[in-house]
């Protein structure tokens, strides 16, 4: 195994073990009917009358998940959206695309592990990847600043971008980011240049961009490499200008209304749809991504290569063009 397939496979989780898996508040319910499975697969007993019970619990348990899934609240999808077990950019790249070659920094400050990107390929075609990533055990959270960007890390999408122009690679970026990291020494680098500077950037780079919102896509944190041709969000993935919690913090002055403040701001993707914000809603496996990581890989991966089938028959003018047009669509 290489250095490179190495760190990447940090990122694949074991085996689906019921034990290590964290529910959340709204969850009660399925984890009691999980712990029941658990306990009587670690039974040891051999016997028929156990299997048939183990089998009913496990539809019991996919009829609970369907349901209690089926009428989420919007605040709910931001807490599945937050989920610690959600797959990141890396959990991705490894299962979609080969030969991932990762690039570093921004060629004026440094490098932002908060966003990783680089060349790979999608099936027999080159692509330049870029994404947030957030870390799994603490001191990789902490080294990549919990998937918050400094401005290096944008710079350093912005590099990339022009490389993959000047090669004619399509862009695929991931968005999952709580937002761009709001520190003083990020202001002093100019936190609020270089995401603005990607913003017109994208608005005119002649190469395919493709986005897919995965998790949590806060603010400008998440727009500075959102600006694309097709923009493809999660099932319970999230979408927003500020958190709910600090919209809650402006309006009533307390955190403890986010609940309110995220229906408010209509955050889901069904609600983004509607509104033309989003172009698509790629469905995850029952109960949330993090419960499959292949299966949800393989939606995205399809929806990816279909989108840029698409996309590629497009002169580099009418690419342009059409990215102009889709962005006066939004709120239509």
């Amino acid at each position: 195994m290489t250095d490179k397939e190495s760190k990447l496979s940090e990122y694949i989780p074991q085996k689906e073990n019921t034990e290590d898996r964290k529910f959340l508040e709204f969850e009660k319910s399925i984890q009691e009917v999980s712990e029941k499975i658990s306990a009587l697969k670690n039974a040891d007993i051999d016997s028929p009358e156990l299997n048939t019970q183990i089998l009913a619990l496990q539809k019991e348990r996919d009829q609970l998940t369907k349901k209690i899934y089926s009428k989420l609240s919007i605040w709910q999808t931001v807490q599945v959206a937050r989920h610690p077990q959600r797959p990141h950019t890396l959990d991705f790249i490894k299962r979609i695309f080969s030969d991932f070659d990762e690039l570093h920094g921004d060629r004026q400050f440094g490098d932002d592990a908060a966003i990783v990107g680089g060349m790979a390929y999608l099936e027999n075609t080159p692509v330049m990847i870029i994404g947030h990533e957030k870390g799994r055990e603490t001191e990789e959270k902490v080294r990549r600043n919990f998937g918050m960007p400094q401005p290096e890390g944008y710079r350093k999408a912005k590099r990339l971008m022009y490389l993959a122009e000047q090669f004619s690679l399509p862009v695929i970026t991931f968005i999952d980011t709580a937002g761009a990291y709001p520190g003083v020494e990020g202001e002093e680098r100019g936190q609020s240049e270089a995401i603005a500077r990607n913003l017109a950037v994208m608005s005119e780079l002649k190469t395919p961009i493709i986005v897919v919102i995965t998790g949590e896509g806060g603010s400008g944190g998440a727009l500075a490499i959102s600006v694309g041709d097709h923009l493809s969000m999660l099932e319970y993935a999230t979408y927003s200008v500020a958190s709910p919690e600090a919209c809650a913090s402006i309006i009533w002055r307390t955190a403890e209304k986010a609940s309110d403040a995220a229906d408010a701001m209509k955050v889901s993707s069904g609600e983004l749809k509607k509104i033309n914000i989003i172009d698509e809603i790629i469905s995850e496996p029952l109960g949330g991504a993090h419960r499959d990581y292949d299966l949800i890989s393989q939606s995205i991966k399809s929806s990816i290569v279909n989108n840029l089938s698409k996309l590629s028959s497009l002169s580099s003018d009418d690419l342009v063009k059409r990215r102009y047009e889709r962005l006066l669509k939004i709120g239509s």
